[in-house]
């Protein structure tokens, strides 16, 4: 798996792209009830083919699914994809969610496309930037009290290592309503502050609306598990929503109705016909993993 990040020049917003050089199983599972998202429904388990050749992330909200086409172009030109039945021409699944970061004001949209493209293309296997790169390039945390007292978010990662299994790693872009904790001290890392600086303001016990012209906060928290470890796609959509629950330590709130919460698992080791069936043990070993991975991605993502 290589991951690549692509920024554009006029503003904060970008595209991060995870690659599998290969049709990876893939599924969803979505909880945040404002999700923009690219080719999602073919991912569900009843679905005929459930593998992805590529995922992304993107700002932009539903500006920013238009990276797909780049995203896809180049996986072509990297000569991945299939023959679509008996036509010629080759087909590369993806699949990929945006977050909302548009400005207020009425500056130019980024190429979404180019950025998906140019992500692609800059895909390695080497350590992955974290922080305000890629999709997390315009991103924000802790917007309960406005988008003008939140603090940066951005791009975190993190993996694990199971012995005698193999990996499981999670790659977050963090864009959400709520604050960062780390649920082992306590401690809030990021969230609401006074004009920008000083203490974080803990995020209130109720939201209200006090002024009817106020819009609700937005906000997103896109995360793609993946691992090494050979699981059936219904495995995976277990490891899915346990990976939920590292989300839901350390941040608060999720999933609320204007967020677009989400986390993809996929697998680059497909689990063979004749595997030994251990009654999900395997999927719910590789499921806490991979919600420990994302508290440390998340975690990642504002103290880089």
């Amino acid at each position: 798996m290589r991951v690549g990040h692509a920024e554009d020049p006029t503003g904060p917003s970008g595209v991060t792209v995870l690659s599998f050089g290969r049709s990876a199983p893939t599924v969803v599972d979505v909880r945040g009830g404002a999700a923009a998202v690219y080719d999602t429904a073919s991912l569900s388990l009843d679905s005929t083919f459930g593998g992805r050749w590529a995922l992304f992330f993107s700002g932009g909200s539903v500006f920013g699914l238009d990276a797909a086409a780049g995203v896809r172009t180049r996986v072509l030109e990297e000569g991945g994809g299939r023959p679509a039945f008996t036509n010629p021409q080759r087909i590369a699944p993806i699949s990929g969610a945006a977050l909302f970061d548009l400005p207020s004001d009425d500056r130019p949209l980024p190429d979404y496309r180019r950025l998906g493209y140019e992500a692609t293309a800059a895909a390695s296997r080497a350590p992955v930037a974290l922080g305000r790169v890629g999709a997390g390039a315009g991103a924000t945390v802790g917007k309960y009290h406005g988008r003008a007292h939140s603090s940066h978010g951005g791009v975190g990662s993190s993996a694990v290592r199971l012995a005698g299994l193999g990996s499981v790693g999670a790659l977050v872009v963090l864009n959400s309503v709520g604050a960062i904790r780390d649920p082992e001290t306590g401690r809030w890392h990021a969230g609401a502050r006074r004009n920008g600086a000083g203490r974080i303001l803990p995020p209130p016990v109720e939201f209200r609306r006090t002024r009817s012209r106020v819009p609700p906060p937005r906000g997103t928290n896109l995360v793609a598990v993946v691992t090494d470890i050979p699981l059936a796609r219904t495995e995976l959509a277990r490891v899915a929503i346990l990976a939920h629950t590292g989300v839901g330590r350390s941040v608060v709130p999720v999933n609320s109705a204007t967020d677009g919460d989400l986390v993809f698992a996929s697998t680059t080791v497909p689990r063979g016909r004749g595997a030994p069936d251990d009654a999900g043990a395997r999927a719910d070993s590789v499921g806490v993993a991979a919600a420990q991975a994302v508290v440390r991605a998340v975690l990642s993502a504002v103290v880089t």
